[in-house]
């Protein structure tokens, strides 16, 4: 009997082991069942985050063209600004800047995308207003940058007062000519913002200003070195007292630079260009260039493509954002402040 007993006390001893061990096993289940849990939070953060990043904000930039370092250079701030803004962006533009229709293209193809916004340096001032328009009406904000259009479209502008700049540049050149005699201009075209108020800067300062002055040729190269190079040649030898020559360009003061050597009149024309260069930044090292207008390439895009961000937020934007301008010659090309502006 005592047998049967200890058989009976070992045996529900036994029992409550196992209930006690079930019980336990109870209690951790619900641990054992939140890892899982915690690693689908973990991978909804995860795809969140990943799907942020696959939506970052893309921004087209439109440009005149590649032909010259100077849309490098503003190449170099947007993609400045980008990084620093956290957003996508593609630069791009036709091969030369007298392709107006092939602009025209671009800018459709990068409606097509549906970006957030887009930046814009436009050839032609008017030709590109029907896909403002439409722009307009898909709610995707236009910035302008180097070159504004004939239209409110634009939220803004980041460019050079270059109607400012061309009339400082008269300026110098009254100063270095001595009030008086006949010059010549060459500007990169007649229908791009840029142009017009360059050559209109320069024109109407000497105009107003200096009547002993006489301008005696406007001639427009498209920004190509090789035609501009013709261009001034004709001009120097259709004018052969011409004491002043101005570029309005890159393009346009390589030509220039080309017809002078070619027609054996270095240090016999004053000239003086816009933007920057090697060929310019040497000319005006050795004083066959007596100085040159540089905008700041590299704050134009940059500024282009943090106006477009902000605007994507929907900041309040001036209509013009100025990226100044400044003179330079043999005397300070090498000075802090000059130097970071200019490109080769």
């Amino acid at each position: 009997m005592k047998k049967v007993k200890k058989i009976l006390a070992v045996a529900v001893c036994l029992v409550l082991v196992v209930a006690l061990l079930a019980g336990c096993g109870q209690k951790e289940q619900p641990k054992q069942e939140s890892k899982p849990a915690e690693n689908q939070q973990s991978q909804t953060q995860q795809s969140q985050s990943g799907s942020s990043s696959s939506e970052k904000i893309y921004i087209p930039l439109i440009s005149k063209g590649f032909q010259h370092q100077f849309w490098q250079a503003v190449k170099q701030g947007a993609e400045k600004a980008a990084k620093d803004y956290n957003v996508e962006i593609t630069f791009e533009g036709p091969e030369n800047e007298s392709m107006v229709d092939k602009q025209v293209e671009m800018l459709q193809a990068a409606l097509n995308k549906n970006p957030k916004a887009i930046c814009l340096a436009a050839l032609d001032s008017k030709a590109v207003i029907p896909l403002l328009e439409k722009a307009k009406a898909a709610n995707i904000p236009v910035i302008g940058f180097d070159s504004g259009v004939d239209s409110d479209i634009p939220v803004t502008t980041a460019a050079t007062d270059n109607v400012k700049a061309a009339a400082a540049a008269a300026d110098k050149m009254a100063e270095l000519i001595g009030g008086k005699g006949e010059v010549a201009v060459i500007v990169h075209d007649q229908t791009s913002r840029t142009g017009i108020d360059r050559r209109d800067g320069f024109v109407n300062r000497i105009k107003e200003k200096y009547p002993d002055i006489k301008i005696v040729d406007i001639q427009y190269g498209g920004g190509d070195q090789l035609k501009s190079t013709d261009l001034a040649k004709a001009i120097i030898q259709a004018h052969p007292n011409l004491k002043g020559f101005f570029g309005a360009n890159e393009g346009s003061i390589i030509g220039v630079l080309n017809g002078v050597k070619e027609m054996n009149k270095e240090g016999k024309i004053v000239v003086i260009g816009y933007d920057s260069g090697k060929q310019q930044i040497d000319a005006i090292k050795s004083g066959v260039e007596a100085g040159a207008i540089t905008q700041d390439p590299i704050g134009i895009g940059y500024k282009a493509v943090e106006a477009a961000v902000k605007a994507i937020k929907g900041e309040q934007l001036p209509k013009v954002i100025d990226t100044g301008f400044h003179w330079y010659d043999k005397t300070n090309i090498d000075s802090d402040e000059i130097k970071p502006l200019l490109y080769e």
